[in-house]
């Protein structure tokens, strides 16, 4: 006999009996202590992620928030794999590395769930756009609370989606209260579905809690996306009947008597009813259902009960993507087929041989589409592959950022040209707490190729807002990778690299060098991150210098030379990961080291720099390790104040003369 349908109501009865049973054997191992962290229940809402997913096929992508379990199981996971993961055991859906807030299996399409409020939102839209750049029937799928709609995310993620007509849904579970804050008393239009009108978006009201009326809102609003129709919100009104989350106090902000009464209106009790009155199940069927999915809610806690937590050997494993294998891919620095390009131009040509060679990469950014960028970053590249892979965005950073996170994570490759680092801060959560920590969360399964580019540095008179760096503070974070060349050879070939790796990358782009002009190789070549350059050999002191540093540097090195102080000049290329081998060995060499570095020395990568080489070449060194860095300070806009914030050639100079006299 062939298996009812997801879809039908026996099959329902069936998901949201795991949903509930499961639910109720996590409140008791939380309860014994077999939970380690938080633990945040579906009790009560199980029939919208029953409903929803009924209609979703293992390729369609879910993105989830902290109350995810219900839609980890709707979606197909094994209640042993949920359960394992909360218990901290290696057998989890996670291996260990979630918990309760972050549950991923994309072998199902349960792409994660998070701890943060709304960036599902945003990655779900990404979903939708790698569904139009591969031209696949693929949807995203957004779970999120009733707190998240008031969220710049929800406003970002939906418009977004609007104005491409991407193929996503979104499902609002408004239980009424954010954490402990009645949604009433925060919301300035209660009604969510009525927002969906100010996108343009359809939109519908549901009872939370009528697990057939969700089932027919959901069959239609999927076959709309799987046509071309765009995205549908869906607000279920229902009730969490457990606390936020096991062991926090419940009646503080709520009463007794309004958790009993929506006790009442219970999904899995309706739907019983129904069933048993339309005769589509006897009491004696359903009371079989009921057994069996008591029995595998204890088999799976017992399997869970029952694993290895994970070894302590693999806890900083997945942090990046395995490398990929292979000789050097660089050619000699000095190619007998090099010409003359400029910085922009080398970072272009790069851009634009990848984009020939792999059609999952896009590029969103302001203005990058017909207008070619505003450092003509990528000039000409809107003629040739049009607005689906040139998506000029609206000004929505976190947005856009957000759905590059969601893009990457089902299967395409998306480029984010931000113009200056300053305005991607907008989107600093969503890098950090997100596209640097998805390959680690996921235990590798999800890759994160994700490029964030754009213009850094001081100079002409940008004033604070166009003038910042922000390396250093990208380099503290694990799971990123952050790149500043110097040179249009070695933008090129980093570039080059970082379109074609796994890990997310911040490729930042010195505003003063976008036109110097150097040798590039006409042969295909790439850069591997994390190899120093040596820019200069010398004998007598070691400078580490990074982007416009180098070359102020270079410039006074030939003076210093004819004053009998010979440099060898260190561009490190890569801040993380950072080569502090190379670093070492000139250092061994020349028995002084000095960093030159325009940002801030205050936390910034010139002490980084320092330290490290200060713990491993303690014994190399004939005179301390000194720094030159620009002042710790906002950047000014008046010449006369932004030239007295930046180390200039003069103060580079005379930086090295001094060491080299102590």
């Amino acid at each position: 006999m062939r298996p009812p349908a997801k879809s039908s109501p026996l099959t329902l009865y069936r998901t949201m009996l795991v949903i509930r049973m499961v639910e109720e054997r996590l409140a008791k191992s939380h309860q014994r202590g077999l939970i380690h962290g938080a633990c945040h229940t579906y009790v009560g809402q199980e029939a919208i992620a029953t409903a929803v997913c009924a209609h979703l096929n293992s390729d369609d992508a879910v993105f989830s928030t902290h109350r995810g379990h219900g839609h980890a199981l709707a979606k197909g996971m094994e209640p042993s794999e949920l359960i394992a993961e909360l218990y901290g055991r290696e057998t989890g859906c996670s291996r260990g590395r979630g918990g309760s807030m972050h549950l991923f299996s994309p072998e199902i399409g349960m792409m994660g769930t998070s701890g943060i409020v709304a960036p599902c939102i945003l990655q779900a839209t990404g979903a939708g756009y790698s569904s139009l750049i591969t031209q696949s029937r693929q949807l995203g799928v957004a779970f999120f609370g009733d707190g998240a709609v008031n969220n710049g995310a929800f406003h970002e993620g939906l418009n977004m989606a609007a104005i491409w007509k991407l193929p996503v849904l979104f499902v609002c579970e408004n239980n009424q209260f954010a954490t402990e804050v009645a949604f009433a008393s925060v919301a300035g239009n209660p009604s969510v579905a009525a927002r969906g009108a100010a996108y343009g978006i359809p939109a519908v009201e549901l009872d939370g809690n009528d697990v057939l009326a969700i089932e027919a809102a959901a069959r239609e609003a999927v076959r709309r996306a799987r046509d071309g129709g765009g995205p549908t919100l869906l607000e279920c009104k229902t009730y969490r009947t457990r606390a936020h989350a096991e062991g926090m106090g419940d009646f503080t902000y709520r009463t007794r008597e309004d958790v009993e009464e929506w006790k009442t209106r219970c999904p899995i009790a309706r739907l019983k009813q129904h069933l048993l009155k339309k005769k589509i199940a006897t009491e004696k069927e359903l009371t079989v259902v009921e057994q069996e999915v008591a029995a595998l809610t204890e088999a799976a806690h017992e399997f869970a009960e029952k694993s290895a937590y994970p070894t302590a050997e693999s806890a900083t494993r997945h942090v990046y993507a395995v490398p990929r294998s292979g000789s050097p891919r660089d050619v000699p620095a000095h190619s007998s087929s090099a010409r003359e390009l400029t910085f922009m131009k080398a970072t272009l040509e790069a851009l634009t041989e990848e984009m020939a060679r792999d059609p999952k990469i896009f590029v969103l950014g302001e203005g990058i589409g017909v207008r070619g960028g505003n450092f003509a970053t990528t000039s000409g590249l809107f003629a040739i592959h049009g607005p689906e892979r040139l998506r000029d965005t609206p000004i929505c950073e976190r947005g856009f950022v957000g759905l590059a996170a969601g893009a990457a994570m089902t299967g395409t490759r998306p480029v984010v040209d931000f113009m200056f680092a300053d305005f991607v801060l907008d989107a600093v959560g969503e890098i950090i707490n997100q596209i640097a920590k998805m390959q680690y969360m996921s235990s590798g399964r999800l890759k994160m190729p994700v490029l964030l580019r754009g213009c850094i540095g001081i100079g002409h008179c940008a004033a604070t807002h166009h003038s910042g760096s922000y390396y250093s503070m990208y380099a503290h974070f694990p799971g990123l990778r952050v790149v500043v060349p110097s040179s249009p050879r070695d933008a090129k070939g980093l570039l080059k690299t970082a379109l074609t790796c796994d890990d997310p990358v911040l490729f930042l782009e010195h505003r003063e060098l976008m036109t110097i002009k150097g040798p590039v190789p006409e042969e295909e070549y790439f850069i591997d991150f994390g190899q120093a350059a040596i820019v200069r050999e010398g004998s007598d002191i070691t400078v580490v210098a990074l982007a416009l540093m180098v070359h102020k540097t270079l410039q006074v090195c030939e003076t210093l030379a004819k004053e009998g102080i010979n440099v060898e000049l260190i561009d490190p290329r890569t801040v993380s990961p950072l080569d502090t081998d190379t670093i070492l060995q000139s250092v061994a060499k020349t028995g002084r080291l000095l960093i030159v570095d325009e940002d801030f020395a205050h936390c910034g990568i010139s002490a980084e720099i320092a330290a490290q080489l200060a713990d491993r070449g303690f014994d190399e060194l004939d005179a301390p390790i000194r720094r030159l860095n620009g002042q710790f300070s906002p950047t000014p806009y008046s010449p006369t104040l932004e030239a007295a914030v930046v180390p200039n050639g003069e103060s580079i100079a005379q930086a090295i003369r001094d060491l080299c006299a102590e």
